[in-house]
């Protein structure tokens, strides 16, 4: 048997409170928050510290932590990108 529209919306409401609690108390208050996707503060730090591992070993001529630098950079240059398109749902990608 088909859930009925209200039991879909209570899913929904629950599924969005344990993954962005912060945008679901927003929105129940009324005062409009980012969504968690759109919130790239850790990617930024992530960034920051990939950047300053790639100049201390550019600098301290260390293959290894160049390499690491390179890596968390990339990682983090990813998840600042704003394309939602990139976020890693490719099954919810509207054509």
């Amino acid at each position: 048997m088909p859930q009925s529209g209200d039991e879909r919306l209570v899913d929904l409401e629950a599924r969005l409170e344990r993954e962005d609690p912060r945008f679901a108390r927003a929105l129940r208050s009324g005062r409009p928050a980012r969504p968690r996707e759109y919130r790239p503060t850790g990617a930024w730090w992530g960034l920051a510290l990939g950047v300053a591992a790639l100049g201390s070993g550019i600098a301290l001529a260390q293959g290894l932590l160049i390499a690491a630098g390179l890596v968390v950079v990339g990682m983090s240059a990813q998840l600042v990108d704003p394309d939602p398109s990139r976020l890693g749902r490719q099954g919810t990608r509207r054509r």
